[in-house]
This record gives structure tokens, C-alpha cells and sequence, in this order.
């Protein structure tokens, strides 16, 4: 079997990449950066010539070349278009062989995955009513940013007080069998970032996500040395190397890689295990769509130490009308799919639905007109 070409698609945003074989087995993955669309798609068709030609089956060989052969490594758009080709080569190896993706890792740890939703950004009385509406569902985690519109222009202890307000009234709407997760979004500083946390410890948070911007790995572990909440990051993290730092640092007790950034299922499969070593937890980021998601299902069942899954629901479209077969929810968790490969298959009735469409991030600023974190 040999690899004949490389397909980009694009469903709205979402980037996917089909991999094709002479044999007719087709491979599908989905790429990170969604911001940066056409430039992944343009790292694409750079991949394909190293690919065009060679056995799918190699896909350890297929990643250390597609990674080391270039002189320059890594990155988000480098690693987003590796991490789709590399979810497509084992889509492609699960069908081959036809077994589901989690098979060929080892088989299952657990026949179901247990998910966080997201209940919104809201002045407190709505944010409640979002997560009291996610528990009548079954939802036993919810996530949300404790910041409200306009923080950016907040003074700290304003900007403290909302938090503490949104997360005391959500902890008292639900009760103690929900699991409260926060995401700062890189938006604090360090000293921000711990004042914050000890205020809301009392509340049994059960991670505070990227409370500061993840690139200094050592002002991520003093952040972490000074609460009891545990620090989850990763999300913006691409390779084993970033990884291993911020474990051998102490910097979280939960990991976030993103299987669409962080390369795929080879790789976020070595940064679960090095996870592992450290007694760290796996909580797969997955903000794009259902195919990203399947993806991240087979790697959930087969590691030991995942905690949780990211996950959007999907009864609005076009996330209800990507898959052909969607993913199944059951009171709180995601089954896992047990067909060949990922075990989905993309709807062509909203490829063509819903063509490409830039997303643009929003620019925020401060009060005094600086650039400001969203």
C-alpha cells in the first residue's frame, strides 16, 4: 500500500487533511490553528512531497522524518499540519487492520470518557443557570473563565472579586459531585495568578488552567508552589521536549495537549506516558471538531491516566452535521468508538455546506490602550 496524495478541506474553519492510498483506504485528520488556516494548508502540500510515494503503514518512521528532516523545527504550524497527517496515518492503520485506533495502542483502559463542558463567560446569575442546565443533562464537570466582558480594563481587586463571586455561586448551585474547572487563559501575571488561586481554594477547584501565558516554564512552577489547586496547562505546547520540562519542573499536575498542535496520537500517546512517570493526569484540549475529538477518544481509552475530555456539545451546527455518524454522550461521558480507525467519517454534505471561513481572533486592549491577553 503506498500513499498517492494529500487533500486539504476546510469546513468553515476546521482544517482537514485526507490522506489517500492506492489501495482506497483513506486516512482523516484534522489540524490545529484554526486562525491560521490556509498557512497549515500551505504546510500541507509541503508534507506531501515527502509522503507521496511511501507506505502509510511507517508512521513512526513517516513522523521523525516529517519533523526532523527540515532543519527548523516545531512550532504551531509545522506541528498542526505533522499532528493531522499523523491522526490520518493511524486512521488509515486502524482501517488496514480493521480495528479501532485504541486496539493498535494497546487496547482499552476504560470503555468510556468522562468530559467537561464549557457553560460560558456570564455575569454570575447566567453562568449558575448554564451550569445547573449542564448538570440536568448529566454533566458532572463544568469549565468556564472567571472573568467577565471588560476584564482587560478591570483593576485586580475588581477583577479578583468577580471570580471569587462566579465561583462561590456555581459552587453552591451545584454541590460538591461536580467538578468546577477554571481557565485563566494566560490572562494574569504570576503574582495575579497566585492571589487569585488562594482565594478560590476554598471552593475545591479541580484544575486552574493556563493562570498565566506558558512560555517561561519556571514562573509556571512558582505559580504551582504556591497553591493547592491543580495547575493544568499544555494547550500552546507543541512537542515531547515543552512537555517534559514542565513535569521535570513541577509546573502542573495536569497536562493539556492539543492532539491536533502537539503531533497527533504518536506523540501525545509519549506525552501521556511521560505524564505518567510524573503521577500527572491527561486532559486532551479539543476545541475544534468532532473529527479532532474522535481522535482524542482513542487515545483516552488507551492511557492509563486520563482524567478528562475537553468537550463541546454538539447539537448545533456545523458541529451536528460534520460526522456522518455522530459522537454518543451518556450521562456526562463520550462513548468511545469501536469502528476501524478513528471510527467516524466526514459528512461531504457540509464540506460543501460550509466552505472556508477565516476566524480572526479578537484584539483587546487595556485601559491605557496596550495590547492585552484574551
Amino acid at each position: 500500500m503506498r500513499i498517492t496524495g494529500l487533500e486539504t478541506l476546510f469546513v468553515g474553519s476546521w482544517v482537514y487533511v485526507r490522506v489517500h492510498t492506492d489501495e482506497g483506504i483513506v486516512g482523516l485528520g484534522e489540524a490545529g490553528l484554526t486562525s491560521r488556516a490556509k498557512t497549515l494548508e500551505a504546510a500541507v502540500k509541503e508534507l506531501e512531497r515527502y509522503l507521496n510515494g511511501k507506505d502509510p503503514l511507517d508512521i513512526e518512521f513517516h513522523w521523525q522524518a516529517m519533523y526532523r528532516k527540515p532543519f527548523f523545527r516545531g512550532g504551531p504550524v509545522l506541528m498542526g499540519a505533522i499532528s493531522a497527517v499523523d491522526i490520518a496515518l493511524w486512521d488509515i492503520a486502524g482501517k488496514y487492520w480493521k480495528a479501532p485506533v485504541h486496539r493498535l495502542l494497546g487496547g482499552r483502559c476504560r470503555d468510556r470518557a468522562r468530559v467537561y463542558v464549557h457553560i460560558g463567560d456570564h455575569p454570575v446569575e447566567v453562568l449558575v443557570e448554564s451550569a445547573l442546565a449542564a448538570v440536568r443533562e448529566g454533566y458532572t464537570a463544568v469549565r468556564w473563565a472567571p472573568f467577565t466582558s471588560g476584564f482587560e480594563k478591570m483593576r485586580f481587586p475588581r477583577l479578583l472579586e468577580t471570580s471569587v463571586r462566579q465561583v462561590k455561586a456555581v459552587r453552591e448551585a451545584v454541590g460538591e459531585d461536580v467538578d468546577i474547572c477554571l481557565d485563566a487563559h494566560g490572562r494574569l501575571n504570576p503574582f495575579e495568578a497566585v492571589a487569585m488561586a488562594r482565594e478560590l481554594e476554598p471552593f475545591r477547584v479541580f484544575f486552574f488552567e493556563d493562570p498565566i501565558l506558558p512560555e517561561n516554564v519556571d514562573a509556571m512552577a512558582d505559580v504551582a508552589a504556591h497553591t493547592s489547586i491543580p495547575i493544568a496547562t499544555g494547550e500552546r505546547l507543541y512537542t515531547v521536549y515543552e512537555f517534559e520540562a514542565l513535569l521535570n519542573r513541577n509546573a502542573a499536575r495536569m497536562v493539556r495537549p492539543d492532539l491536533s498542535l502537539a503531533g497527533g496520537i504518536s506523540q501525545c500517546r509519549k506525552i501521556a506516558a511521560i505524564a505518567e512517570a510524573h503521577y500527572a493526569g491527561v486532559v486532551p484540549h479539543c476545541p475544534l471538531s468532532p473529527v479532532s475529538l474522535a481522535a482524542c477518544l482513542q487515545l483516552d481509552a488507551a492511557i492509563h491516566n486520563f482524567t478528562l475530555q475537553e468537550y463541546i456539545r454538539s447539537d448545533t451546527p456545523p458541529r451536528c452535521e460534520v460526522l456522518v455518524e455522530p459522537l454518543k454522550v451518556e450521562a456526562g461521558y463520550l462513548l468511545i468508538p469501536d469502528k476501524p480507525g478513528l471510527g467516524v467519517e466526514l459528512n461531504e454534505e457540509a464540506v460543501k455546506k460550509y466552505p472556508y471561513k477565516p476566524q480572526e481572533p479578537p484584539l483587546l486592549t487595556h485601559e491605557d490602550g496596550s495590547v492585552a491577553d484574551w
